[in-house]
């Protein structure tokens, strides 16, 4: 994947962009200009595999369901961090749910939202892009969690009908929405699903 085209492209789109070789340097970042506020963290692998929690709580106020039930605090922190399920080289950024905190986290109410993700979330169009996040990230969300649904056994998304289903809701940003401050942090590894 071209990484440089995909910034621009996100760039031309209206977001901030910057590209780190590896998750180290990216982590580096985000815990150097995120300080003195209240960081909320939507549930991400992404963001656990940087090891951002512990760092960013030294100087901050962090709220992420993973290590604290406090998803209220979290949705109205001033800061939020996420990653995505998938994005096409064109910059269409896409983001599947099952409780609706992450994906209504990410489209408003926050002074700055950092969207954080590897190479391997990069699909060359926007159905290559959705096909992802139904097939290989929420899949294998869905397996992590140990839910009894039809993608478990098949490996594939069967638009299922279970009570135990993790993909309710979709978002897709085509572009930066207004009024918010996006960064969007790309690294040239691969992190999460």
């Amino acid at each position: 994947m071209n990484v440089e085209l995909l910034a621009s492209n996100l760039k031309d789109l209206g977001y901030a962009v910057n590209v780190f070789d590896c998750k180290e340097d990216a982590a580096k970042y985000l815990c150097a200009n995120i300080n003195n506020t209240s960081v909320g963290i939507g549930g991400s692998v992404t963001v656990q595999e940087l090891n951002l929690y512990e760092e960013l709580a030294k100087n901050n106020d962090v709220y992420w369901h993973w290590e604290k039930a406090e998803i209220a605090k979290a949705n109205s922190a001033d800061v939020y961090l996420s990653s995505v399920n998938g994005i096409s080289m064109d910059g269409e950024i896409i983001n599947i749910d099952g409780t609706g905190n992450r994906v209504a986290s990410i489209l408003y109410g926050h002074k700055k939202v950092y969207l954080i993700f590897g190479i391997n979330k990069i699909a060359e169009n926007y159905e290559l892009a959705l096909d992802r996040a139904r097939n290989i990230a929420a899949v294998k969300n869905a397996i992590r969690l140990k839910k009894n649904t039809p993608c478990v056994k098949t490996g594939k998304c069967m638009n299922c009908k279970s009570p135990e289903r993790i993909c309710r809701g979709l978002t897709v940003l085509w572009e930066k929405p207004k009024g918010q401050d996006y960064k969007i942090i790309i690294v040239k590894e691969e992190l999460g699903y």
